[in-house]
Order: C-alpha cells, then sequence, then structure tokens
C-alpha cells in the first residue's frame, strides 16, 4: 500500500515538460505517456526522441511560450533550464505543481522496488545490462536509462513487474531524492565539483545515497576502483549491506581472465569463491565487462539464476552512443561515443586503438561543461593522445560563462601530439571538411563528448561519401574501395 501523501505518476495530472527531448527528459516522457499520463513538451530543435513520443500521443510544441501550459497540471524541468525560462516562470506564476525531472522520476517509482544505479561514469550501460537481465528472467521490469539500448530502440519502458530500474545523477545531488531497494555505485572519481566543492563532498553524497536503501535493500560497489571502496568502508560502519565486484581478490563477485577483442569482452567469474563460469557480452572492452559484473552480481543477489543472467548478459547489443558504429564511408569507419570524463574517454580510445588494428584514429571531441574541461584538462588531455589525429571543439556548456584562455583553444594546446595532429574548430560547419582532409582508407574516425556531437556522424559520413574517392592508407587515391565500404556508402 502506498503511503497517504506518497506522489504517484497518476497524481501529476496532464504533464507539461520543458526542454523534452534530451535523453533524460525524453526517456521520463516514454514512460508517463506508456502509463497513461497525458503529456505535452516544449521544444526548438527536431531531437530524434521526439517523433516516437508523438507516436505514443505526445503533444510536441517547437517554440517555449506561456501559451503551452494552458490545461496543465504539473510542469517538469530538468537541471539545464534556468530559473527565468519563460515557462518555467509562468508556471510557478500560475501555482501550478512544479517538479525537477528528478521529482517527477521518484513519483514514477512509488510502489516499485528500485534498482538505482550510481556513478562518476558507466551508469547508462550498467543500467542497461541489468534492464536486459531482468527481461531474460521475465521479471518484466520498469526501466528510465539514460541512452538507448541499441536495436531495442528505447530508453524507457512501463513494465508489469515489481523491479523499476533507474540510472541515478549524482551531478545535481538528485539522485539523493531515490529510496531504493538497491543502490550500484560503479566508481566514484574527481567531478560535478561545481555542485560538491571537493572529492570529499561527493564521497559524502555517495555514502547518503546509499543509506537510503531499504532495509531489506543492498548496495553493490566496484572493488577495484579507491572511491568506491572509501565509500564501502564508510557504509560498512554504518551497518549497511554492502557487495563488491571486480578483480579485487577481496570482492565478493570476482573476475578473471577479461579478454576484450573487437567481438566482444569475456570474462570469468566467481561469487564467493564458488565458480560461476563465463560470462560474455558483444561488445568490446574491458571497462565495460567490470561495468557488466555490477549487473551480474545485482542478478544473482535479486535471485536470478546464473545461466539466466549469461543469456541476458550475452543477448546485450549495446548502448546507442556507447562504442556505436555509425557506418563506413570509402574504408574509413565512423563510429559515436559518449564518453567526456577522462576515465571513459581513456577506456574508450584503448578500445577503438584496437578496432583500428592497422589504421589509424581520429578523435573528434566536443568537451562537456567548463568546469570539467578546466578542472581536469590535464587528464583530458592525456586521453586525447591516444589517438593519430585530435579534432577538438568548442566546449558545450549551456548557460555556463567561458572566461579568456578557458575551453577549446586550451584543451587543444594541452593535447601531447604534433601540432600538425591536433587542431581546434571551433565552427560545427567546418568540422566534417576538416576530418575528411584528414582521414583515409582503413582509419577509425570516432565522434566523442556532449550530446550535440551525437548529430556529426551523419554529417561526416555524408562529407565522406562526398569525397570523389578514397584515400589509401599510403596517401595515394584508392581505385577500389573495400566492398564493405562501397555497399556502407
Amino acid at each position: 500500500m502506498i503511503p497517504a501523501g506518497v506522489l504517484t505518476a497518476e497524481d501529476l495530472g496532464r504533464v507539461h515538460m520543458i526542454g523534452v527531448g534530451g535523453v533524460g527528459m525524453s526517456g521520463l516522457a516514454r514512460l508517463l505517456l506508456t502509463r497513461g499520463v497525458p503529456l505535452s513538451g516544449s521544444e526548438l530543435r527536431e531531437w530524434p526522441a521526439l517523433a516516437a513520443l508523438r507516436a505514443l500521443g505526445g503533444t510536441i510544441y517547437m517554440s517555449h511560450d506561456v501559451s503551452n501550459l494552458d490545461g496543465v497540471d504539473t510542469v517538469i524541468y530538468s537541471t539545464a533550464i534556468p530559473a527565468d525560462h519563460v515557462e518555467l516562470a509562468e508556471a510557478r506564476r500560475r501555482g501550478l505543481r512544479v517538479l525537477h525531472r528528478s521529482e517527477a522520476l521518484a513519483a514514477s517509482m512509488t510502489g516499485r522496488r528500485t534498482i538505482a544505479v550510481a556513478g562518476t561514469h558507466g551508469k547508462t550501460t550498467t543500467t542497461s545490462m541489468i534492464t536486459l537481465i531482468m527481461q531474460q528472467a521475465g521479471l518484466a521490469p520498469s526501466f528510465v536509462i539514460g541512452g538507448e539500448i541499441s536495436e531495442v530502440g528505447s530508453n524507457a519502458h512501463h513494465g508489469t513487474g515489481e523491479f523499476f530500474v533507474a540510472e541515478a545523477d549524482e551531478s545535481d545531488r538528485s539522485f539523493l531524492l531515490y529510496r531504493p531497494h538497491v543502490s550500484i555505485i560503479t566508481n566514484v572519481e574527481e567531478d560535478h565539483l561545481n555542485t560538491y566543492g571537493t572529492l570529499a563532498n561527493l564521497e559524502d553524497a555517495f555514502v547518503e545515497f546509499g543509506t537510503l536503501v531499504e532495509p531489506d535493500g543492498f548496495v553493490v560497489t566496484c572493488a577495484d576502483d579507491p572511491g568506491a571502496m572509501r565509500v564501502t568502508a564508510r557504509l560498512r560502519e554504518l551497518g549497511r549491506t554492502v557487495y563488491t565486484y571486480g578483480e579485487s581478490p577481496e570482492a565478493d563477485l570476482r573476475l578473471t581472465d577479461i579478454t576484450t577483442t573487437a567481438a566482444g569482452v569475456r570474462y570469468l567469474a566467481s561469487l564467493n569463491g564458488q565458480e560461476l563460469g563465463e560470462f560474455s557480452m558483444p561488445v568490446p572492452g574491458r571497462h565495460l565487462g567490470l561495468n557488466s559484473a555490477s549487473a551480474v552480481l545485482t542478478a544473482l543477489k535479486l535471485g536470478v539464476d546464473p545461466e539466466v543472467v549469461a543469456a541476458g548478459l550475452a543477448a546485450h547489443p549495446g548502448v546507442r552512443r556507447r562504442f556505436e558504429l555509425k557506418g563506413i564511408v570509402g574504408g574509413v569507419r565512423v563510429y559515436d561515443e559518449y564518453a567526456y570524463h577522462p576515465t571513459s574517454m581513456t577506456a574508450a580510445l584503448h578500445t577503438l586503438r584496437e578496432v583500428a588494428g592497422d589504421g589509424r584514429l581520429v578523435v573528434v571531441f566536443q568537451p562537456y561543461r567548463m568546469y570539467r574541461t578546466r578542472d581536469l584538462q590535464e587528464e583530458m588531455a592525456a586521453a586525447l593522445a591516444l589517438a593519430d589525429e585530435a579534432v577538438i571543439m568548442e566546449v558545450f556548456g549551456p548557460g555556463e560563462v567561458r572566461e579568456p584562455g578557458e575551453g577549446g583553444v586550451a584543451l587543444t594546446a594541452a593535447v601531447p601530439l604534433p601540432p600538425e595532429q591536433k587542431i581546434f574548430v571551433p565552427s560545427w560547419e567546418d568540422v566534417p571538411g576538416e576530418v575528411v582532409r584528414r582521414v583515409r582508407e582503413g582509419d577509425v574516425v570516432v565522434t566523442m563528448g556532449a550530446p550535440p556531437i551525437s548529430l556529426m556522424g551523419d554529417e561526416l559520413m555524408a562529407a565522406l561519401a562526398g569525397r570523389a574517392e578514397p584515400v589509401s592508407p599510403n596517401g595515394y587515391v584508392a581505385r577500389h574501395a573495400s566492398p564493405d565500404a562501397r555497399e556502407s556508402a
């Protein structure tokens, strides 16, 4: 029974979402629509998710205007929406219920056993893995993920089962609004210092997150991550149940013999010393194997059979914008990758380096947030140097002020590559031409970073297709592209 006064999704009435097209907002919108909640949203650009929301019955306004609020009961906004936004200010003037996205998501969780996934990076892939494993087990979970599961084409769904799997965002402290049955902490590294000020304060927040689990619930953390283990020690001192995973001999779920190739990643696992056999997924990357272990451990502790867990993981097709192959044109493979924190950038570029083989790796990077680019510039620069060529765009930081000497120019200068192998390109329109000038047959290109860069891959492929003929690895015009290249082009 739901306690009196606790808000549910059905209590929201008719909902309007400001900036409905972004991944997080569109996922919540999809969930509410599939739950039968009438919904409208406003946007200024045609995001990919909008067509699906319209198909589900959502009303999408391609403008921000006070008239969009007529007949609305609840207005939902995200952290990216400024306080003086015309619709947000009008909603408050009218006395409408106004909720942050996380508050509305918490209302949607009411009455379910929530599995909340937090961590500096790895949240989206981990959330999607847990979701697919639980679907494989027939548990029909509801879910909201910060990215679409490839081929499934959805980032949210209202399921009939008792579980609700959700990505929990620590960047603005909103993950502290949830009361999970299971809390997962993939890692705790220096980030979001605009909110927390220091790493110590960030760790304090993760400790609080871990204390919010239900009395019969538990926390899952990575035994290989120093920050997560500091949080683990404090939670255990507070009497919380914490299970760990990783390659560490001290991990409850221990991984050994991790191997990763272009075909995927696999490893052997044991739980409390008992061998479980091999687990694998058809997506490459050692870091993804480690993330998958958190999903494996969570499912096992919830009573899912190990063979079902392995089957669910093996069926995982990846997440859009996570090592996503956009296409092959003129012998050039174009990938898209969401990574923008140095640790995830490094892991992704190491994997792409393996995939490139004898070809070169060219990264097109758009930094996300000025504070992160400034505070972690040296680490970002070192990650970008793993590529053979780096094309760096200006920082994507809505509402932020870029001080002189900060941003893309400074980051480009810091990358330890020869001058001819790196370039700052501030204009979006100039990026495809610069990439075409640099790449040749056999190369791998990856667009990496903030959400807008996901749109660049299609433009790069169009520019590559418009190039008269591919350039061979030795710099000469190649008269014949590979069969795969011709087919994709």
